[in-house]
């Protein structure tokens, strides 16, 4: 395993961080378990869940993702580990959740209070926003509505202060934003710095070989005041290990069962897909752990995180740490993408 920290900390990360988003939907406690063990045995030390887990998320299996973590991370030592969850930002489709869905004082310590529980832990070592509780482009939104009405009113103030106290208290280590843009984590980083507050360390943003926006500008972010990415979805939801090429649906898999989740599936990927899979070929390499390399190799990239049902997809998710990707190899990338830049938004 590879490792780095997270930016602005001595905690020490893998490189590899375990998605853990099936478990309690398509994964059982005993074969959360199993990967759980797997991760950790070929050293990965960070684990990524959130309170709404799993995907796709309803009110009968809310919080499963996190007991079934809790009730492994109970049987380790927990300081071996680095624990991130998420507070889930407001959408009528998780009201089940709680009454005014949000970032305020009251939901965050609501919210964080339940994920220590179901998890059996004193801490976290990374809490995250999962997405904005403004408008903003995010879950396959391409472009920004400018005109579209919203009741959010600025409380990026609130929201940093109560997460410092957080800090100050002992229950989060450091924080982090998901699903942001540009605009939102210099907000929260301006909040910090001119109130001298606990600063963002990561955003948990897609970044993939199908959609490489994080590039256009938020990659420039990370550079400049270091806040790293948690690249989720960087296989596409499966796009990417070619199982879905040539018209093909296997049982059990994510498209299969939730067609809803079609993001990244359509012409412009899957031709995209045949070319990735052509240069995967030529390097004796499968197509996933290609598409998986060139994100662990990124310099923004704090963490890749990678998820799988099964044993045997999580052992070749988790092989890609081994291969490093030439220059040679990145310019034919780039080549590729030319062909049809970022066809998954």
């Amino acid at each position: 395993m590879k490792y780095t920290s997270l930016p602005n900390t001595d905690i020490k990360v893998s490189k590899i961080c375990l998605g853990t988003m099936t478990f309690g939907e398509q994964n059982t406690e005993t074969e959360a378990h199993q990967q759980l063990n797997y991760a950790t045995e070929q050293g990965v030390n960070f684990i990524d869940t959130a309170e709404m887990y799993p995907v796709p998320g309803k009110a009968e299996t809310q919080g499963k993702t996190e007991q079934y973590i809790g009730t492994w991370l109970q049987q380790q030592k927990r300081d071996n580990y680095v624990v991130a969850s998420k507070v889930t930002g407001p959408n009528p489709y998780f009201n089940y959740l709680r009454d005014n869905l949000g970032f305020s004082k009251v939901v965050i310590h609501e919210a964080l209070e339940q994920s220590l529980s179901r998890l059996r832990t004193d801490y976290l070592d990374l809490y995250q926003l999962h997405w904005p509780d403004r408008n903003a482009n995010y879950f396959g939104q391409r472009n920004f509505n400018g005109n579209q009405k919203e009741a959010w009113q600025d409380n990026i103030n609130e929201v940093v202060h109560t997460l410092d106290e957080l800090v100050k208290a002992g229950k989060i280590r450091h924080y982090g934003l998901s699903n942001e843009t540009s605009w939102g984590v210099m907000r929260h980083l301006n909040e910090s710095t001119q109130h001298q507050l606990t600063r963002c360390k990561t955003v948990q943003n897609p970044y993939s070989l199908l959609n490489r926006l994080y590039e256009i500008n938020l990659a420039e972010v990370s550079y400049r005041e270091n806040v790293g990415l948690l690249a989720y979805s960087p296989l596409g939801f499966g796009v990417l290990s070619g199982k879905y090429l040539n018209g093909q649906m296997p049982n059990g898999s994510r498209l299969k069962l939730y067609p809803q989740y079609s993001r990244y599936y359509n012409p412009q990927s899957e031709f995209l897909t045949k070319k990735y899979l052509e240069l995967a070929n030529e390097l004796n390499m499968s197509l996933a752990q290609l598409s998986l390399a060139f994100v662990n190799q990124r310099p923004f990239v704090t963490s890749n995180i990678i998820g799988a049902t099964s044993l045997e997809q999580l052992k070749e998710n988790i092989s890609s740490i081994n291969f490093d990707l030439s220059e040679e190899t990145l310019q034919k990338i780039d080549d590729i993408q030319k062909l049809q830049p970022n066809p998954a938004p």
